[in-house]
Protein backbone atom coordinates (compact mmCIF):
# COMPACT_ATOMS: atom_id res chain seq x y z
CA UNK A 1 0.00 0.00 0.00
CA UNK A 2 1.30 3.44 -1.41
CA UNK A 3 2.57 5.75 1.91
CA UNK A 4 0.06 8.49 1.35
CA UNK A 5 -2.86 5.82 1.45
CA UNK A 6 -1.61 4.26 4.53
CA UNK A 7 -1.10 8.03 6.29
CA UNK A 8 -4.96 8.34 4.98
CA UNK A 9 -6.04 5.27 6.91
CA UNK A 10 -4.42 6.51 9.98
CA UNK A 11 -5.89 9.65 9.99
CA UNK A 12 -9.45 8.17 9.72
CA UNK A 13 -8.76 6.52 12.36
CA UNK A 14 -7.81 9.22 14.33
CA UNK A 15 -10.63 10.45 13.60
CA UNK A 16 -12.80 7.68 15.54
CA UNK A 17 -10.40 8.03 18.20
CA UNK A 18 -10.59 11.82 19.02
CA UNK A 19 -14.53 10.96 18.87
CA UNK A 20 -14.46 9.05 22.34
CA UNK A 21 -12.46 12.49 23.95
CA UNK A 22 -14.42 14.51 26.20
CA UNK A 23 -14.65 17.88 27.62
CA UNK A 24 -12.70 18.24 30.56
CA UNK A 25 -10.47 15.32 29.95
CA UNK A 26 -6.60 14.91 30.49
CA UNK A 27 -5.85 13.30 27.51
CA UNK A 28 -2.59 11.38 26.70
CA UNK A 29 -1.03 11.51 23.31
CA UNK A 30 1.69 8.89 22.19
CA UNK A 31 4.30 9.48 19.35
CA UNK A 32 5.00 9.07 15.91
CA UNK A 33 2.64 9.80 12.78
CA UNK A 34 -0.56 8.05 13.81
CA UNK A 35 -0.55 10.08 17.11
CA UNK A 36 0.40 13.46 14.96
CA UNK A 37 -2.72 12.77 13.03
CA UNK A 38 -4.66 12.51 16.33
CA UNK A 39 -3.10 15.86 18.26
CA UNK A 40 -3.69 17.91 15.12
CA UNK A 41 -7.68 16.44 15.13
CA UNK A 42 -7.76 17.20 18.73
CA UNK A 43 -6.24 21.07 18.28
CA UNK A 44 -8.82 21.52 15.55
CA UNK A 45 -11.79 19.61 18.10
CA UNK A 46 -10.30 22.79 21.02
CA UNK A 47 -10.17 25.49 18.33
CA UNK A 48 -13.67 25.09 17.05
CA UNK A 49 -15.26 24.35 20.54
CA UNK A 50 -16.22 21.01 20.11
CA UNK A 51 -14.01 20.34 22.87
CA UNK A 52 -13.27 22.44 26.44
CA UNK A 53 -11.26 22.45 29.22
CA UNK A 54 -8.79 19.91 28.16
CA UNK A 55 -5.17 19.91 28.99
CA UNK A 56 -3.28 17.08 26.98
CA UNK A 57 0.04 14.74 28.35
CA UNK A 58 2.63 14.16 25.10
CA UNK A 59 4.92 11.59 25.88
CA UNK A 60 8.14 12.79 24.13
CA UNK A 61 9.92 15.72 23.00
CA UNK A 62 8.77 16.44 19.67
CA UNK A 63 4.48 15.64 20.54
CA UNK A 64 5.25 18.51 23.29
CA UNK A 65 6.99 20.80 20.63
CA UNK A 66 4.20 20.25 18.43
CA UNK A 67 1.21 20.73 20.56
CA UNK A 68 2.59 24.04 21.41
CA UNK A 69 2.57 25.03 18.16
CA UNK A 70 -1.03 23.89 18.19
CA UNK A 71 -2.24 25.86 21.04
CA UNK A 72 -3.04 23.13 23.34
CA UNK A 73 -2.87 23.44 27.33
CA UNK A 74 -0.32 20.88 27.96
CA UNK A 75 0.08 18.99 31.37
CA UNK A 76 2.46 16.25 32.93
CA UNK A 77 1.99 13.68 34.70
CA UNK A 78 3.48 14.54 37.60
CA UNK A 79 0.74 16.96 37.93
CA UNK A 80 -1.94 14.75 36.46
CA UNK A 81 -0.73 10.78 37.62
CA UNK A 82 -3.78 9.58 35.85
CA UNK A 83 -4.78 9.89 32.65
CA UNK A 84 -8.31 9.99 31.66
CA UNK A 85 -8.01 8.40 28.13
CA UNK A 86 -4.57 7.86 26.19
CA UNK A 87 -3.89 7.68 22.11
CA UNK A 88 -1.35 5.96 20.49
CA UNK A 89 0.25 4.10 17.49
CA UNK A 90 1.82 0.93 17.06
CA UNK A 91 3.71 -1.13 15.06
CA UNK A 92 2.52 -4.70 14.81
CA UNK A 93 -1.32 -5.75 16.69
CA UNK A 94 -1.85 -9.19 17.30
CA UNK A 95 -5.39 -10.81 17.81
CA UNK A 96 -5.26 -10.61 21.29
CA UNK A 97 -4.24 -6.89 21.06
CA UNK A 98 -0.84 -7.19 22.51
CA UNK A 99 1.25 -4.57 20.83
CA UNK A 100 4.84 -4.07 19.45
CA UNK A 101 5.91 -0.30 19.63
CA UNK A 102 9.01 1.98 19.34
CA UNK A 103 9.70 2.50 16.04
CA UNK A 104 9.50 6.22 16.48
CA UNK A 105 11.91 5.95 19.37
CA UNK A 106 9.95 6.79 22.60
CA UNK A 107 7.92 3.63 23.37
CA UNK A 108 9.74 3.96 27.61
CA UNK A 109 7.53 7.08 27.53
CA UNK A 110 4.79 5.45 25.82
CA UNK A 111 4.84 2.87 27.88
CA UNK A 112 4.77 4.83 31.31
CA UNK A 113 2.12 6.86 29.54
CA UNK A 114 0.11 3.65 28.72
CA UNK A 115 0.15 2.05 32.23
CA UNK A 116 -1.12 5.50 33.99
CA UNK A 117 -3.91 5.58 31.45
CA UNK A 118 -7.55 4.61 32.53
CA UNK A 119 -8.23 3.77 28.56
CA UNK A 120 -5.94 3.42 26.07
CA UNK A 121 -6.76 3.50 22.13
CA UNK A 122 -4.63 2.44 19.64
CA UNK A 123 -4.72 3.91 15.93
CA UNK A 124 -2.94 1.61 13.20
CA UNK A 125 -4.13 1.46 9.12
CA UNK A 126 -4.90 -2.06 8.74
CA UNK A 127 -0.98 -3.26 7.51
CA UNK A 128 -0.18 -3.06 11.21
CA UNK A 129 -2.55 -5.77 12.02
CA UNK A 130 -0.47 -9.75 12.21
CA UNK A 131 -1.70 -13.17 13.50
CA UNK A 132 1.35 -13.36 15.88
CA UNK A 133 3.50 -10.36 16.69
CA UNK A 134 7.16 -10.25 15.24
CA UNK A 135 6.27 -11.44 12.18
CA UNK A 136 6.25 -7.88 10.81
CA UNK A 137 8.17 -5.59 13.09
CA UNK A 138 11.45 -5.92 15.41
CA UNK A 139 10.93 -5.32 19.39
CA UNK A 140 13.05 -2.68 19.59
CA UNK A 141 14.62 -2.65 23.34
CA UNK A 142 16.23 0.61 25.04
CA UNK A 143 20.00 0.35 26.67
CA UNK A 144 22.25 2.65 28.41
CA UNK A 145 25.54 3.47 26.40
CA UNK A 146 27.98 1.48 28.86
CA UNK A 147 28.14 -2.11 28.21
CA UNK A 148 25.46 -2.47 25.42
CA UNK A 149 27.49 -4.61 23.24
CA UNK A 150 26.73 -7.05 26.12
CA UNK A 151 23.54 -6.40 25.84
CA UNK A 152 23.27 -7.11 22.45
CA UNK A 153 24.62 -10.47 22.72
CA UNK A 154 22.67 -11.06 26.13
CA UNK A 155 19.34 -10.49 23.61
CA UNK A 156 21.04 -12.51 20.35
CA UNK A 157 21.52 -15.32 22.90
CA UNK A 158 17.57 -15.15 23.52
CA UNK A 159 17.61 -15.97 19.74
CA UNK A 160 17.42 -12.65 18.29
CA UNK A 161 19.10 -10.31 15.09
CA UNK A 162 20.10 -7.70 16.86
CA UNK A 163 21.09 -4.38 15.25
CA UNK A 164 21.73 -0.86 16.51
CA UNK A 165 19.28 1.64 15.15
CA UNK A 166 21.35 4.18 13.22
CA UNK A 167 20.47 7.12 11.48
CA UNK A 168 21.33 7.96 7.69
CA UNK A 169 24.43 9.81 8.92
CA UNK A 170 24.97 6.13 10.10
CA UNK A 171 25.32 7.97 14.05
CA UNK A 172 23.54 5.89 16.74
CA UNK A 173 19.96 7.28 17.05
CA UNK A 174 19.29 8.32 20.73
CA UNK A 175 15.95 8.46 23.04
CA UNK A 176 14.36 11.17 24.81
CA UNK A 177 16.88 9.70 27.94
CA UNK A 178 20.30 9.74 25.76
CA UNK A 179 19.94 6.29 25.00
CA UNK A 180 20.67 3.66 22.43
CA UNK A 181 17.87 1.41 20.56
CA UNK A 182 18.64 -2.23 19.48
CA UNK A 183 16.35 -3.12 17.65
CA UNK A 184 15.90 -6.99 17.68
CA UNK A 185 14.43 -9.60 15.33
CA UNK A 186 12.96 -12.57 17.19
CA UNK A 187 10.86 -13.46 14.15
CA UNK A 188 7.39 -15.04 15.16
CA UNK A 189 6.90 -14.71 18.66
CA UNK A 190 4.93 -17.62 20.28
CA UNK A 191 5.05 -16.36 24.18
CA UNK A 192 5.03 -12.45 24.43
CA UNK A 193 4.61 -12.37 28.29
CA UNK A 194 7.60 -15.14 28.44
CA UNK A 195 10.04 -13.14 26.14
CA UNK A 196 8.95 -9.50 28.06
CA UNK A 197 9.87 -10.95 31.26
CA UNK A 198 13.59 -12.73 29.92
CA UNK A 199 14.31 -9.27 27.93
CA UNK A 200 13.80 -7.26 31.06
CA UNK A 201 15.80 -9.81 33.28
CA UNK A 202 19.12 -7.76 32.58
CA UNK A 203 21.23 -5.00 34.20
CA UNK A 204 21.54 -2.09 31.02
CA UNK A 205 17.99 -3.04 29.53
CA UNK A 206 16.09 0.16 30.40
CA UNK A 207 13.00 -0.87 28.52
CA UNK A 208 11.17 -3.34 25.70
CA UNK A 209 8.59 -2.47 22.63
CA UNK A 210 6.28 -5.08 23.87
CA UNK A 211 3.05 -3.70 24.95
CA UNK A 212 1.10 -6.51 26.56
CA UNK A 213 -2.73 -6.50 27.76
CA UNK A 214 -2.52 -2.41 27.60
CA UNK A 215 -4.81 -1.45 25.11
CA UNK A 216 -8.21 -0.62 25.75
CA UNK A 217 -8.97 -1.16 22.01
CA UNK A 218 -7.61 -0.83 18.45
CA UNK A 219 -9.55 0.92 16.07
CA UNK A 220 -7.83 0.52 12.25
CA UNK A 221 -8.40 2.49 9.40
CA UNK A 222 -8.99 0.00 6.51
CA UNK A 223 -9.92 0.64 2.50
CA UNK A 224 -13.19 -0.06 3.80
CA UNK A 225 -14.14 2.20 6.17
CA UNK A 226 -13.22 1.90 10.49
CA UNK A 227 -13.02 -1.12 12.74
CA UNK A 228 -13.15 -1.19 16.18
CA UNK A 229 -11.19 -4.12 17.97
CA UNK A 230 -11.53 -4.34 21.24
CA UNK A 231 -10.58 -7.49 24.22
Amino acid sequence: MHKDSNQELKRKAAIKAVECIESGMVVGIGHGSTAMEALHCLASHLKDGRLQSIVAVPCSTLMIQESQRLDIPLSTLDEHPVVDLTIDGADEVDPQLNLIKGGGGAFLQEKILAEASRREIIIVDETKLSPTLGMRWAVPVEVIDFGWRSQADYLESLSARVRLRRDASGSPIRTDQNNLILDCNFGPITDPAALAVRIKGRAGIVEHGLFLSLASEVIVGCSNGVRRLTR
